[in-house]
């Protein structure tokens, strides 16, 4: 074991870990996180594509019909963004490059996440919509994205702590 690899990425944190086993333990995180995004992601775009084949889809106006384009839009974007780390992990491997992947495959989960909420916001419009009317469907629309907000970025914020080290 070289000198290198017996300093503690960030001393004083309690894990004791190298930069390698830091990044590995990260890039194991984000690949979990990834998991659950990506699933629902693909199911919900599975979901989406099916209804321009059901009967009473020709019987949606058009901003309903443009609520769909766009949702069928940005949950192909929201399905490619969630395997592109997969992509690039491959793209990578055995090149050295773990910090530059795990940094960049930490933005990319972001645009994910924020791809799956726009998702659930326009899906809880578009259904109301079709329910109920336009005004149920901004509504409830509305307080999905509400909701979304508190719990993935309020309430986050709120708890993290203020001092300290950041364990990226």
């Amino acid at each position: 074991m070289g000198q290198e690899s017996s300093k503690d990425a960030i001393p004083g944190d309690g894990r004791n870990e190298t930069q390698s086993e830091r990044l590995d333990r990260n890039w194991g995180q984000i690949v979990q996180e990834l998991r659950v995004t990506q699933t629902g992601t693909q199911i919900l775009t599975g979901f989406l594509l099916t209804l321009a084949f059901q009967q009473r889809f020709g019987a949606l106006n058009r901003f309903q019909i443009a609520i769909y384009l766009a949702l069928v839009i940005l949950s192909a974007i929201t399905t490619a963004l969630g395997l592109a780390p997969v992509a690039m992990h491959r793209a990578l491997f055995r090149k050295r490059a773990m910090d530059e992947l795990v940094a960049i495959a930490d933005v990319i989960l972001r645009l994910t996440l924020a791809g799956v909420g726009l998702i659930l916001t326009l899906t809880t419009l578009f259904i109301f919509n079709v329910v109920s009317g336009v005004a149920a469907g901004f509504i409830a629309g509305g307080v999905a994205l509400v909701v979304t907000l508190v719990l993935w970025i309020f309430i986050p914020v709120a708890v993290r702590p203020r001092f300290g080290h950041s364990d990226k």
